[in-house]
């Protein structure tokens, strides 16, 4: 039987799981929002629907879709993809949920990992727990196998440090004690592709590398790699009241994310260990000079 993997949400991360399942010889569809993404996608042999998560799918468009994986995050009413395509989950016989570790709140710095009881603060983690609850309830009820891979700061080519150093964007906040786990794209395609082709318990997985560090770190490394000066570091006390509501919210929480399951029950091993070796292959592939 051909494998069918439909992605609701073909963004940053799901566009990288796509192009991998793709390689592995999946049959892979999904979702975008416009019609000029579509014939991008098309150009690259991936077949997507536009939802923009206010209306059903033309579910007869979507294929059989053996595994569906859903990657958009909840809206002001709730998860759009349960509220909306409810009648194409109840039909695969897997379903993946790519959440946050946000779910596990402030924890100073403390380590975090899938036992520990989700406390969120922030708006936005606190719809991701809901959504991950409609979640479980729709599996519950249709009786499939979930897993709901709970991510912390994703980066990737176009998306990382390297850029915010060349965009001069940069900044090192000084704010002792502030730390963030973080794990490359490449990463998030790996593990839920080992969750999809090894026999396991379904249930919540932290995908996440194997150095949280504070940001600052990261910024100073990839002044290195590009040979740019390393910025001065900002005292928090300093920067925090010229910061937007967003980018302070990001520091309000700090915590360190345990790995351990992906490897143990799934046997995912990293491509990208550390934010180094990411952001090492980043540069290395990158022929845009700096400026």
């Amino acid at each position: 039987m051909t494998r069918r993997l439909f992605i609701l949400g073909l963004g940053f991360s799901g566009l990288e799981i796509a192009r991998l399942a793709k390689a592995q010889g999946w049959a892979v569809a999904g979702t975008c929002t416009t019609a000029d993404k579509a014939s991008r996608l098309a150009a690259e042999g991936i077949e997507s629907h536009l939802f923009d998560g206010t209306r059903s799918l033309d579910e007869p468009s979507t294929g059989e879709a053996t595994h569906i994986l859903c990657t958009i995050a909840p809206g002001a009413t709730g998860d759009p993809a349960v509220a909306h395509c409810a009648p194409l989950l109840r039909r695969a016989r897997w379903l993946g949920y790519l959440s946050t570790t946000g779910v596990y709140g402030d924890r100073d710095g403390g380590w975090v990992d899938e036992e520990t009881p989700a406390r969120p603060s922030l708006p936005r983690s606190i719809a991701r727990l809901a959504a991950e609850r409609a979640w479980q309830a729709l599996a519950l009820e249709a009786g499939i196998p979930l897993d709901i891979f709970r991510l912390p700061g994703i980066y990737g080519p176009g998306r990382s440090a390297l850029d915010q150093v060349k965009a001069g964007t940069a900044r090192r906040i000084d704010k002792p004690g502030q730390l963030f786990s973080r794990i490359h794209v490449a990463d998030i395609a790996g593990t839920v592709l080992a969750a999809l082709g090894r026999p396991h318990e379904a249930g919540a997985y932290n995908v996440a590398d194997d150095l949280p560090a504070p940001t600052s770190e990261v910024v100073a490394f990839a002044c290195e790699l590009l040979g740019k000066p390393v910025p001065p570091l900002i005292p928090w006390a300093e920067i925090e009241p010229t910061m937007s509501a967003m980018a302070r919210s990001f520091y309000a929480e700090s915590r360190r994310v345990r790995n351990d399951r992906i490897k143990q029950a799934l046997g995912v091993i990293l491509r990208y260990p550390t934010y180094r070796e990411g952001l090492t292959a980043i540069a290395a592939a990158d022929p845009r000079p700096s400026q």
